[in-house]
């Protein structure tokens, strides 16, 4: 692709060497598409995702290439922000909910028809929000981050963002994922199709979980993330610290814990969600 050579080089060029009129217009053929989800910081082919490291540099190039604008509303609602990242533009006919509030798209994030936006939620450039998300208040899809279809994200719920370093894969939530309030997923964990997350579980690159329905641990190995399997339900538990102090003080640490995995009676207990799209 023409493209995908042309962040590359330029890129790799130096600040001082770039010619900013030239790789301004390059930039905006990528925004173009990187903003209708065209092309994707990740994509998942054969049943495996794989990081497309180019688009993370074309957005880091935007970054090096922008300068600092007034974006503001009027003289009381003030923000400054690079002139390479304004809000996303939306009309009706995309399909987007976004309810009044305080909420921001950036341009370059792909919003589907479909999605919910409850106020306020912030969703980052790169990201890829997939047909009949909602994306609940106080909550964050972060940069380059991956949602797919018919994702429930509750309120104060973080996806985190993952831009470098170029090669890491971003943060994955798969189709008909549940993610209840108050949830962090974090450095590029995938959580796969149809999982439920329980209030308040945090899931990171250091993170351990623990399935007690087939006696397994799930972790980061090396450059293999976290993967929560589908349809798995993840609930905070603990688990007890080793040594003679720790076990004399009745000390734990939390850790994520699968109790189940989800069945006809765990789907009816979700659709609530399908009356507030």
């Amino acid at each position: 692709m023409v493209l995908e050579k042309e962040i590359e080089r330029l890129y790799e060029t130096g600040p001082s060497a770039l010619e900013r009129p030239k790789a301004l217009k390059t930039f905006n053929e990528f925004i173009f598409f990187l903003d209708r989800g065209e092309i994707r910081a990740a994509e998942n082919t054969d049943g495996q995702w794989h990081v497309n490291s180019w688009v993370k540099m074309g957005i880091l190039l935007g970054f090096r290439l922008g300068a600092i604008e007034d974006m503001s509303i009027n003289q009381r609602f003030r923000f400054f922000d690079k002139d390479t990242f304004p809000p996303k533009k939306l009309t009706p006919e995309d399909g987007v909910r976004l309810v009044p509030g305080g909420s921001s798209i950036r341009e370059g994030a792909f919003v589907a028809h479909g999605v919910v936006c409850m106020p306020p939620m912030f969703i980052n450039v790169g990201a890829y929000v997939d047909e009949g998300t909602m994306i609940d208040s106080h909550a964050l899809v972060g940069s380059c981050a991956q949602i797919g279809k018919h994702v429930h994200l509750s309120a104060a719920s973080q996806i985190g963002g993952v831009l470098e370093p170029i090669g890491a894969l971003p943060t994955i939530v798969e189709d008909d994922v549940f993610i209840g309030g108050n949830c962090g997923i974090y450095e590029g964990t995938i959580v796969k199709r149809g999982a439920v997350i329980a209030a308040g579980v945090i899931l990171t690159g250091g993170t351990a979980v623990y399935d007690t329905v087939r006696s397994s641990i799930y972790r980061k190995d090396g450059p293999n993330p976290l993967v929560i399997p589908e349809n798995a339900v993840v609930v905070p538990g603990s688990r007890p610290l080793a040594g003679d102090w720790a076990v004399s003080h009745h000390l734990s640490i939390s850790t994520p814990v699968i109790i189940k995995y989800r069945d006809a009676r765990t789907d009816a207990a979700t659709t609530l969600e399908g009356a507030l799209r």
